[in-house]
């Protein structure tokens, strides 16, 4: 598979290249040259499949020839090392739980299934790569343990200071070994900017190899195609009209939906639940979209202004925005909504959800006003005690520590403080 740059000014490229880059030469994202679609007897009998049969034939030939057969079912099996399961709350709605990995939040699958094909990459490469990644929450502790240890990878993580949860900076913090944190004074939007600026930066990338593990990486994107397929594989028997509601941050999942889409998976319809962070909710109600700084809420994994992989969700749709409209609905949501939202499922359903889940029931709820014979699935993107301090306060009751949470409580932070991009420029070319 070849690999083109949506600002169409950089030469395509291998998926190897790709996934090692990170971003084109030309500043643009990267994006499949073709997609051919799945035959229909495979999703009509996907019940019938493991998950790691699924996983692979949907995603070889987005990574074939530069990643072997053999190899990328090795990659495949231990990226999936855990369950994907829905849980049913009522006649229309069902939650998809993706926080069953070793730190509990829906990244865990692209960022060990990126760090398999980069160390498979680099096995004979004796320079070294450095993967720069920004994180609003759930990425930077994902990437962290998906890449811990790996030969000839150095992992620098960026997240903005006070804006993460105490759990999450435990997660990408307290790893040392291969792993570097960086507290940057600011939100995400800044600690975005500077990862890009850095890969723009010749001085850099004269001296280094940079590349990126968020979903603007092709390898870290694309494997989250997986949990809509698995999710239609306990659903398609028992329901017709299956829509997603996704919490929605930089757009990276929404989008790998969508392409399970073009794959041939029968999904009716998408909803990108938004929180207050609300760029493609108003894109879709006025076709204007003008990205604008981002705002703290209590689903901060979603606090994102300018969504990177939006233009991807474009490519899908050639541009055309009524195309887009019938396929994705967005609603935005506040912290206050968001809240009453964590209580009602508590209450009706005896499920604890975390912030991001509860913004994508909310997404649900609205949609189902005008699709009543739809069923309706929000995805649990991270694990409820990773937001402790809101879910308690809100259903009044405490929660157990699960065994992944409870071993980063003790240990120690350690991170480095910066501000400027000049900081992280210097701090790099000190490394």
């Amino acid at each position: 598979m070849k690999y083109y740059s949506l600002n169409h000014k950089a030469e395509n490229t291998s998926f190897k290249n790709a996934v090692v880059k990170g971003l084109a030469p030309d500043k643009g994202l990267y994006f499949p040259e073709n997609i051919t679609p799945l035959p229909k007897s495979f999703f009509d009998n996907i019940q019938n499949l493991s998950n790691t049969e699924i996983a692979f034939q949907a995603i070889k030939q987005f990574v074939t020839p530069d990643i072997p057969e053999q190899v990328l079912k090795t990659i495949i099996d231990e990226t999936l090392s855990f369950n994907f399961p829905v849980v049913n709350l009522s006649e229309h709605i069902s939650t998809l739980e993706l926080f069953h990995g070793p730190t509990m939040a829906f990244k865990d699958v692209g960022a060990r299934f990126m760090a398999r094909c980069l160390g498979y990459f680099n096995k004979e490469n004796s320079n070294e790569v450095t993967v720069l990644v920004a994180t609003s929450g759930d990425t930077g502790g994902a990437v962290a343990n998906g890449f811990l240890g790996v030969k000839g990878v150095n992992v620098v993580i960026l997240y903005p200071s006070g804006k993460v949860s105490d759990i999450q900076e435990k997660q990408l913090t307290t790893l040392g070994n291969n792993i570097t944190a960086l507290e940057v004074d600011g939100v995400f939007d800044d600690c975005q900017d500077m990862v890009k600026r850095a890969f723009l930066d010749e001085d850099l990338t004269s001296k280094m190899q940079l590349t990126s593990a968020n979903s603007i990486n092709v390898a870290r994107w694309l494997p989250q195609l997986f949990y809509f397929m698995f999710a239609y594989k306990q659903l398609h028997k028992k329901h017709e009209n299956i829509v997603f509601s996704v919490p929605s941050g930089n757009f990276g999942n929404v989008c790998a939906g969508m392409m399970a889409q073009q794959l041939g998976l029968p999904i009716k319809h998408f909803i990108a639940s938004n929180n207050e962070n609300n760029v493609v909710t108003n894109y879709l109600h006025t076709k204007e979209y003008k990205p604008k700084p981002s705002v703290q809420t209590i689903s901060n994994a979603m606090d994102v202004g300018n969504p990177s992989n939006f233009i991807r969700i474009k490519e899908i749709y050639k541009n055309n925005f009524d195309s887009l409209k019938t396929n994705l609905s967005s609603y935005s949501f506040n912290d206050i909504e968001t809240k009453k939202a964590l209580k009602e499922i508590f209450d009706n359903y005896n499920y604890v959800a975390d912030p991001h889940g509860a913004v994508g029931y909310l997404g649900c709820k609205a949609y189902l006003k005008d699709n009543k014979n739809s069923h309706c699935v929000f995805l649990e993107t991270a694990h409820p005690t990773k937001f402790l301090d809101v879910v308690e306060e809100v259903i009044k009751e405490k929660q157990p520590l699960p065994k992944q949470i409870e071993a980063v409580m003790d240990k120690e932070k350690v991170s480095t403080q910066i501000s400027t991009y000049n900081e992280l420029k210097q701090f790099l070319l000190s490394k």
